[in-house]
């Protein structure tokens, strides 16, 4: 029977190459790559036709909270860990960069990948419980973690400057430095890049099966021989990298770092971005973070539209705008957890599959 003219109806991978691929479709890569260009010509196009310094600062904010999103997401979406701690080790990394760049002359170049590394290193430390601990036990554990280091940075003068903070000087290659958000959003925009492919690449390797393993039935895991101890251990240790990469963008884009802003509010954030994009999903976490940040922008907008309406005046919107922002990231964490469990990547996913089986996407 011919079948000029049709084509298949359904997602059919016949090989395990094609199962473990990262983009599904050539057109789908393609997209991506063309996203990503277009985002490297936002900076000219900001310097010379509009001016676009605030969107540009909201997409530098997204960035380095995208790529600690993306550790904690490999830590409990894609492990099955728990960690209510993350801003701690996020916090950490904020710090190490400017310590090693104003005590040890190291250029920020090289300051950011080692505090990276020495994030991981204590994130393998604290993660040491997480062999013998999961669930609330685990939970608590890590909330020990964010308190022990949020004291560490109010204490040690020599690491973080306690309580006066540190400056964190700007990033710098061959004399350049990138002190506008224009040519600081390309440093973000690599590190996001490559930390994602990596991310995305590290699934698709046999730690990456087992850490998946470990999420979805640790028994059957350790039964295949797979070592509970070490890939959970090695997942809070990706974690804290991420984290404290991300931290490190964090402070140098700042240009100072303070102890009052790595709180456990931050950790529960940081959480409900995983939520929001989607546990177990790479894309998720960006997905996520992108909503967490544009939340309190569509809030204030919302606020400023009805300012001198009856509503403002009976809920007196602008006065208590910052309580209303912390219910609206609650009732959102809540309504996604209710309608949408599995985030925002899934339901992209559905679009994306109606569309592609279009007419017959039942």
């Amino acid at each position: 029977m011919a079948t000029a003219g049709f084509r298949p109806c359904g997602d059919f991978k016949s090989d395990y190459a094609s199962d473990t691929r990262i983009f599904d479709t050539a057109a789908s890569r393609w997209w991506c790559v063309g996203g990503v260009l277009l985002l490297c010509l936002l900076p000219v196009v900001s310097e010379t036709v509009f001016d676009l310094k605030y969107e540009l600062s909201l997409l530098i904010q997204i960035g380095y909270l995208g790529v600690a999103a993306l550790g904690l997401n490999i830590l409990v979406g894609f492990t099955g860990q728990i960690s209510i701690g993350h801003a701690a080790f996020f916090g950490f990394g904020a710090f190490a960069s400017p310590f090693l760049n104003n005590n040890f002359g190291i250029p920020v170049f090289f300051a950011i990948p080692l505090a990276g590394l020495m994030s991981t290193a204590v994130g393998m430390l604290f993660g040491i419980p997480a062999a013998r601990l999961k669930g609330l036990y685990l939970a608590i554990a890590t909330l020990a973690a964010q308190f022990i280091l949020q004291d560490f940075f109010g204490r040690a003068d020599w690491f973080s400057g306690g309580t006066h903070g540190a400056p964190a000087g700007p990033f710098t290659i061959f004399g350049f430095a990138f002190d506008s958000d224009a040519s600081y959003f390309y440093v973000v925009l690599v590190y996001v890049v490559a930390l994602y492919l990596a991310a995305a690449n590290l699934m698709r390797t046999r730690d990456g099966r087992a850490l998946v393993a470990v999420r979805d039935h640790y028994l059957s895991a350790e039964m295949m021989g797979i070592n509970l101890t070490k890939y959970r251990t090695m997942s809070f240790g990706i974690s804290s990298f991420y984290a404290g990469i991300g931290g490190a963008l964090y402070g140098h884009y700042l240009g100072f770092v303070s102890v009052e802003g790595f709180t456990i509010l931050f950790s529960i954030q940081f959480l409900g971005m995983i939520i929001i994009g989607g546990l177990g999903s790479i894309m998720g976490s960006l997905m996520g973070t992108a909503f967490m940040v544009l939340l309190p922008e569509v809030m204030d907008g919302l606020t400023g539209a009805l300012a001198g309406t009856p509503v403002d005046i009976a809920l007196g919107l602008k006065d208590n705008l910052a309580y209303l922002r912390e219910v609206a990231i609650g009732v959102t964490i809540i309504l996604f957890l209710v309608f949408e469990p599995d985030g925002l990547a899934h339901r992209w996913q559905q679009i994306k599959a109606y569309w592609k089986l279009y007419p017959f996407s039942y």
